[in-house]
């Protein structure tokens, strides 16, 4: 049974994300998900939403720091 669910838009590392949470049987899931193309970037679990959500946010923030933007011409 999801306990709830929960959806918002942020940006990490200077990169648009979606954050996904939900409780499931005691355990809260979160994933975040790049805003384009719309691939998952990490998942991680937790007793609670916070610890959850902090998780994979840390594990998104490492990853999109190490990211290389190029620069195009217009």
């Amino acid at each position: 049974m999801v306990i709830s669910e929960r959806k918002r838009s942020s940006e990490l590392a200077g990169w648009p994300v979606t954050v996904e949470s939900y409780g499931l049987n005691g355990v809260y899931h979160c994933t975040i998900y790049s805003v384009e193309p719309g691939a998952r970037i990490t998942r991680a679990d937790g007793g609670t939403r916070e610890e959850a959500e902090q998780r994979a946010i840390e594990r998104a923030t490492k990853y999109l720091s190490q990211t290389r933007r190029f620069t195009t011409a217009d």
